[in-house]
Formats: C-alpha cells, sequence, structure tokens
C-alpha cells in the first residue's frame, strides 16, 4: 500500500501542561534547550542532571527550577506528564524512553526519531497566542528558519490582544449570535482599531472601541448574502485571494462538480458544503432547485458562497441565479473567477490577441451550430479572431466542419488543453481539419477548451502533442 505523501505522520496538538510535571534528563546542551522551551509554558519543569554544565546550571538556578542529582531509574517518572530523555547518550536516552512508555508516559529522545512519541515544535511565543512549526524531526534547522520569519510578522501586542479578546467572550457569545455575525465581529476585533489601540499600548482605547464593536454587533440585523464566486480553472493557486477570504468566511458553500475537492477544502473547515454537480448528462440538481436553494440559505440570514468552476459570468448560468436572488429580494454579489480559455492560453503560452493578426476574441460553446446559418460569432471567426471554445471535446466536429464550410482555412492552428490550469493539464496542437478527431479521444476525460484563429501559431508548442498522436507516443509531451 503507498503512503500518501501529502499526509503528515504526526497530530499536531497542544498539551495542557499548566502544574504538570515534566522531567528532562541530561547535564548539557540539549537537556538546556528543552528547558528553555518547556520554560514559555507554566508547567512545572523537574531537571534530572548530575553535573550541569555551567550555562544550564545558571539558567537553573535564574528560573528556579528544581533540580534532582539521582540517578535514573524508573521510579523518577512518578507523577510526570511529558519526559525529555537528552543525555547526549543514545543507548540511556533509550532507556529512559522505554521506562516511561511502560509508565504509559509521552517521552521525546533528541535526535532519536523511532523513541519520540511527541517532537518539539519550533515556537512562536505570543502568549496565549502560540505557533508551533513542526517538520517530524526531518528538517530542525527549516522549522527555526520559519520560526524566525513568522516571528519578524507578528506584533509583539499581540498576546495582549488575545487576552483582551478573551475578556470580551463571555459577553460576545451572550449578545452576538453565531455564525457569521459572530465570525465578522472577531475578525474587526482582530483587525480594526481594537488591535491598531493594543498595538499603540493604549489598552483603555481598545477597551472603549471593543465596547463599540460589541454593542453594534449585538444590535445589527443578520441579513443573508450570496456570494457568486468564480474559483478559477481548478488550480488552488488560482484561486483569488478575495474568493478564498470569502470562504473562510461562509456559512455554507455551494460548489459544482467541476470545482476540485481541494479548492472546495480551502472553505472554513465547519461550513456547511452542499454539491450540486452539474456534468454534461448528470445533474444532481436542477438550475431551478439550485436557485431556490441559494434563495433559501439567504433567507435564512446565511452567508453563502456559490462556487462555480471559472468565471461566474462566462457560461456559468450566474444570470438565472442572480435574477432568483434579486426577485427573492436576497443580498448578494460577484466574485470573478479566472476563466479557463485564459488558464488555457497561459498553459501554451498563448496570445489570445495579436497586433496585426487578431484584434477580437470569442467565448462560445459550439452549441448553436444547428441551421443554414451561421452564428454571429462563426462569421466573426471567419475574418481574423480567436475563437475559445468551451467544453469543447463533443462539438469539436461540428465546429470544425461548419468553419472550413463557411471559410477558413482548413490548415487554421488550433490548441486543445485538458484541465487547463491544473497540474494534470493535457496539451494537444494542431489543425482545424485534425479538430474533429478530438471527439474519438475517450481518453480526455476532464474539461477540454478548444483554442482557434490565426494568433494561435504563436503558442509554445514545446510540451504539446500533435492532435495525430497516438496515445502512448504522447504521454510524455502532455503531461506537463
Amino acid at each position: 500500500m503507498s503512503v500518501d505523501s501529502e499526509k503528515l505522520s504526526v497530530f499536531p496538538a497542544f498539551f495542557r501542561v499548566e502544574g504538570a510535571k515534566v522531567a528532562v534528563f541530561g547535564d548539557g546542551d540539549e537537556a538546556f534547550a528543552k528547558a528553555r522551551l518547556i520554560s514559555n509554558t507554566s508547567a512545572k519543569i523537574i531537571a534530572f542532571t548530575a553535573d550541569p554544565e555551567p550555562d544550564y546550571a545558571a539558567f537553573l538556578k535564574r528560573k528556579a527550577i528544581e533540580v534532582d542529582h539521582s540517578s535514573f531509574s524508573a521510579d523518577l517518572l512518578h507523577g510526570m506528564s511529558l519526559v525529555f530523555a537528552a543525555t547526549g547518550e543514545g543507548a540511556s536516552d533509550r532507556v529512559i524512553v522505554n521506562a516511561a512508555r511502560v509508565a504509559k508516559i509521552p517521552a521525546n529522545a533528541v535526535d532519536q526519531p523511532d523513541y519520540c512519541d511527541f517532537y518539539t515544535p519550533a515556537l512562536v511565543n505570543r502568549a496565549p497566542i502560540a505557533i508551533a512549526i513542526g517538520t517530524e524531526g526531518v528538517g530542525p534547522v527549516l522549522a527555526q528558519m520559519i520560526r524566525a520569519g513568522i516571528d519578524r510578522q507578528l506584533p509583539r501586542s499581540l498576546g495582549k490582544l488575545g487576552r483582551l479578546a478573551n475578556s470580551y467572550r463571555r459577553a460576545v457569545d451572550r449578545l452576538v449570535p453565531r455564525g457569521v455575525a459572530r465570525r465578522l465581529f472577531w475578525r474587526s476585533f482582530f483587525q480594526g482599531d481594537v488591535a491598531d489601540a493594543v498595538e499603540s499600548g493604549d489598552i483603555s482605547a481598545a477597551r472603549r472601541q471593543a465596547t463599540k464593536l460589541l454593542k453594534g454587533a449585538a444590535t445589527a440585523s443578520r441579513e443573508g448574502r450570496v456570494f457568486l464566486v468564480g474559483a478559477g480553472p481548478g488550480a488552488e493557486d488560482l484561486l483569488t485571494l478575495r474568493a478564498h477570504r470569502l470562504m473562510m468566511e461562509a456559512d455554507a458553500i455551494v460548489f459544482d462538480a467541476l470545482v476540485p475537492q481541494a479548492v472546495v477544502d480551502m472553505g472554513r473547515r465547519d461550513a456547511e458544503r452542499i454539491s450540486v454537480g452539474k456534468r454534461k448528462g448528470c445533474h444532481t440538481k436542477s438550475q431551478n432547485e439550485i436557485n431556490d436553494l441559494l434563495v433559501e440559505l439567504g433567507r435564512a440570514g446565511k452567508r453563502v458562497v456559490r462556487l462555480k468552476s471559472g468565471d461566474p459570468l462566462i457560461f456559468g448560468r450566474a444570470g438565472e441565479e442572480m435574477a432568483a436572488l434579486r426577485n427573492a429580494g436576497v443580498a448578494y454579489e460577484i466574485v470573478p473567477g479566472i476563466t479557463s480559455a485564459l488558464a488555457a492560453a497561459a498553459d501554451f503560452e498563448l496570445p489570445l490577441t495579436l497586433r496585426g493578426v487578431s484584434s477580437t476574441l470569442v467565448f462560445t460553446t459550439g452549441h448553436d451550430l444547428n441551421g443554414d446559418v451561421l452564428p454571429d460569432w462563426a462569421r466573426v471567426a471567419l475574418s481574423g479572431a480567436t475563437v475559445a471554445v468551451y467544453m469543447g471535446r463533443s462539438v469539436a466536429a461540428s465546429v470544425a466542419e461548419r468553419l472550413m464550410a463557411g471559410g477558413l482555412a482548413p490548415d487554421t492552428t488550433v490548441a486543445v488543453v485538458e484541465n487547463a490550469g491544473r497540474g494534470d493539464k493535457r496539451l494537444l496542437h494542431g489543425t482545424l481539419r485534425e479538430l474533429p478527431d478530438l471527439e474519438n479521444r475517450t481518453e480526455l476525460t476532464g474539461p477540454v477548451m478548444v483554442i482557434i484563429g490565426d494568433a494561435v501559431a504563436g503558442a509554445n508548442f514545446v510540451h504539446s502533442a500533435p492532435l495525430g498522436a497516438s496515445i502512448g507516443a504522447e504521454h510524455n509531451m502532455m503531461k506537463v
């Protein structure tokens, strides 16, 4: 069975150690480092050391840490909550850890991962706020570098702000409704005038601002709001910052089938997630049912993210959803996303417009080619426009045949991208006369974007395969 490299082998957690006894065994630098780390907490440290090095001895005396000079025996572990074996001798540390495990006490041996029930993190301390950075023991120096970077970014006043927040918590729980209202209160608390006053050292002003903020939140009416959000082509790092922020504030996330689970998982952990997946020939909900769902959630006072692949205003049926929300009196906003045509062009390094070649860009699904008269977009294509065809595999043949019949040159360059903008994208290139074969490429199971036009000839075809290549021959070229 393969191991999922993206999963941790440890579960990050914070132990409650106030007043608990923590044993540190050792005389030298290793024991000193562990004792120094634990001294950031209110645990009771017991230093088991026969002959501590001078710096360590001075530290123990300065911190009034209890010292026990006894030679190791399992009896010394009685009443301990955590044990650190840091003698500098591997065999001795293993004896200590084995004894701790028999007593069912979590233990840590320096530089011996197999004898660590837990790892000590690099710590950024802004008590009661703490940030722990762990590498599962593989990169302590890297953890310290990350710690230094975070430490520089966080204001020293963060702990004071956290303690002030704690003093208001009961009042907030009593006066401010759960859900979005409470989350918005705390966001304003930690990022607005309250935080500024704490950072400037004026705690009295901070309390006045906090009380004012609380009164406003307690009397504010709870209004639902729906955000029609573009999730982009599917890569997590192509989601906009605004989209991510709204997902972290959402009570509910309503998402389509083309939005990858990894993007959905970027939302607030306890937000309700509702799949309304729509793929060709497989709709879990009709559009009217989706409209009704959004209205229902909005009227319930929820903050809703309606997550759509690409951009909501491009073939996303946002017009119907906006009309339903508008008619129901539910507030909504549009949050643009990167549409698949732009991601596909970026994958190919393809200029969608090119001076002297193409100054017009057409987005189409190509499903309106029935009848004797070419649709407007097709007539524009004949005049040199670049055409981006969404859901292109299923209509490739009809698009190519009608454009060639209308007079577009059969050797016009085309670019084809499956899963545009994502790590598993697949790139093909060819000509208009070769495009109908795309319908037979059953290995293309993801969304396919087809771009047609003279400007496409300016693309970079180094990482793409010819449309006529066999699946085996193209494999290494297309997976980029």
